[in-house]
């Protein structure tokens, strides 16, 4: 599928979250006795419940929010492709959702063959983003709602899955794949594990805005590995303000 896909028809998404509070004791009662029902049998024997909570949080929808949303796409310019990356962050998730549906829909009215592309949406990003639309009472858009498509309709390209190749038995990272195929990994100061402390304790929207859209470029340089490409030299890359 990628190696027939034009260029123009990848769109790139990556996103951030975090815990939806600072900590655990800023739950209300009612929301700690949930938080300690979902995880006490995941939960490693030498922290608590309470300590659990902002190391995983995050990834969890029902207790987490959307702060960042990276959105990359290839345009060609003068012969040249260059690669488009758009921000969107807000401590608002309601809002940002609405902006990222309003860029979208916007997309879709240019161009309505693109798709989804990025590491490991198919099980993370793509799934976060659909029940926190619920969760805001936001519908979730028809080019989103793939539990009512066929296989062959899914509008999704994931690099993790197209690196797998059918082994279903390891999980391969971004930066392990990207040191794999050659592809330049990103030297940030901050990594994943890091964007709640971040977001809580600095109140930095735009260090985490940076981080994501380097994992954006990351995926588009192995989207042009995966289809024998020159990378992107860093005049073609252009973040949009």
């Amino acid at each position: 599928m990628i190696a027939r896909m034009p260029l123009e028809n990848f769109l790139v998404i990556d996103i951030e979250t975090v815990s939806a509070q600072p900590a655990f004791q800023s739950l209300t009662e009612e929301w700690q006795h949930l938080w300690e029902e979902k995880v006490v049998r995941v939960v490693p024997q030498d922290i608590t419940c309470a300590d659990y909570y902002p190391q995983r949080a995050g990834v969890m929808a029902e207790f987490a929010k959307v702060v960042c949303i990276s959105l990359g796409y290839f345009k060609r310019e003068k012969g040249d492709y260059q690669f488009r990356v758009k921000s969107i962050v807000d401590h608002d998730e309601k809002q940002l959702l609405k902006q990222f549906i309003t860029t979208v829909n916007q997309l879709e009215a240019v161009n309505n063959h693109w798709c989804f592309t990025g590491h490991n949406i198919k099980e993370f990003d793509i799934p976060f983003l659909c029940r926190r639309l619920l969760i805001n009472d936001m519908s979730i858009p028809a080019y989103l709602d793939f539990q009512n498509m066929k296989p062959w309709e899914t509008n999704m390209v994931d690099t993790f899955q197209y690196w797998r190749f059918g082994d279903y038995k390891n999980f391969t990272s971004l930066k392990l794949l990207a040191a794999s195929l050659n592809v330049p990994s990103p030297k940030d100061d901050i990594d994943g594990s890091m964007v709640g402390h971040v977001y809580w304790e600095e109140n930095d929207l735009e260090r985490i805005a940076v981080y994501c859209q380097k994992d954006i470029v990351t995926v588009a340089n192995i989207v042009l590995r995966f289809k024998n490409l020159p990378l992107l030299a860093e005049e073609q890359i252009v973040i949009a303000k």
